[in-house]
């Protein structure tokens, strides 16, 4: 077990915390959090400028092939058990409405929604945490058998935007109020606009939409007319197609692809599918900066593992030949190349 200093800071705290995570200490880590509570720091600060922090810091780890997936997975769960270590200490007692928590369809990332419930059950809600991936029928079902102030839906990736759109909606038929909150949005929430949500940048603003309650029902409708087009009901049709394509073209013109282990292919599939779900989200909200910044994304990922960008490319100009007809997709692709290290005219494969 790593010993600590007790501080009053929870920024002071911060780096024996982490190496507490480095070093897959649960004891170490809920023994840091305990301590601050000790000294007289608030629950809520803990939560978010101890451990939020942390874990944002695990996943930049990973991002940068520091860290394996097997320890940040060790890493999360040592944070969850922290949060449960700070839930109990706590032990607010609900003066407020009931509030569900949940993540997104398909949205595994249940951390951060877990901190936001934690707050919101701090500041005296009654929440009840749904957890990862939540269907929208499940959901809903949920939401008819107990009267919920509000919905607060998470969620990390853009390329869930069409699922997170249809989740709102369900919601609003069964009449419940919704805020939303996560990277997926954007940093500054122009997704969540989009698709008629009310976004919140963090817990505590989440707290202050949920009791607002006029606030969340004036949130305009969802600005989807340009699906008139058809081009992202088309592109999702032709999903597998693409995928299997793309794997053959890469076969093709890169033949160390053609050794690749069970592992790598299966890697290789994922991020073929990646690209094509975050290509249907970008025409789903009728913005190209979430594809552009998806794939710079993609390439910090890749290149950190060895992979060069050239493969992104590829990819992105088999998908640009196949979708030659869809013209706001040709467009993003056509962005999306033009900011890579290798793209441009004359750039050799």
């Amino acid at each position: 077990m790593t010993a600590l200093a007790t501080t009053t800071d929870p920024t002071d705290a911060y780096p024996g915390y982490l190496t507490c995570l480095a070093d897959a200490d649960e004891h170490g880590a809920v023994d840091v959090a305990l301590g601050l509570l000790d000294a007289g720091v608030a629950p809520e600060r803990v939560l978010l400028d101890l451990v939020a922090p942390a874990q944002s810091e695990v996943g930049e780890r990973w991002a940068r092939n520091e860290w394996s997936v097997a320890q940040e997975h060790a890493a999360t769960h040592i944070s969850e058990r922290v949060v449960a270590a700070v839930a109990q200490h706590a032990n607010t007692r609900p003066t407020g409405g009931r509030v569900v928590v949940a993540c997104m369809d398909g949205e595994w990332h249940a951390l951060p929604p877990r901190l936001v419930a934690e707050v919101l059950r701090l500041r005296g809600w009654q929440v009840t945490f749904l957890g990862a991936s939540v269907p929208a029928a499940h959901l809903v079902s949920y939401l008819h058998r107990h009267d919920a102030q509000a919905v607060a839906l998470a969620c990390a990736l853009p390329m869930r935007l069409p699922h997170a759109h249809r989740m709102i909606e369900a919601c609003r038929r069964s009449d419940v109020p919704v805020v939303v909150g996560g990277r997926g949005f954007g940093a500054d929430g122009r997704w969540a606009a989009r698709l008629g949500a009310a976004w919140a940048p963090d817990a505590p603003s989440a707290s202050e939409l949920i009791a607002d309650e006029r606030a969340l029902r004036r949130v305009p409708a969802a600005q989807l007319s340009h699906l008139a087009d058809d081009e992202y009901a088309s592109l999702v049709r032709r999903r597998g197609e693409l995928i299997d394509s793309a794997l053959t073209d890469l076969r093709d013109r890169m033949p160390a692809a053609l050794s690749y282990t069970p592992a790598q292919l299966d890697s290789t599939i994922s991020d073929l599918g990646h690209i094509v779900d975050s290509l249907a989200a970008a025409l789903y909200v009728d913005d190209a900066s979430l594809f552009t910044e998806f794939v710079q994304w993609l390439v910090e990922i890749l290149t950190s593992r060895g992979v060069p960008a050239d493969a992104v490319d590829l990819t992105l100009a088999h998908y640009a030949t196949a979708l030659r007809d869809f013209p706001r997709a040709a467009r993003t692709l056509r962005l999306s190349r033009a900011g890579l290290p290798t793209a441009g005219p004359g750039a050799v494969h």
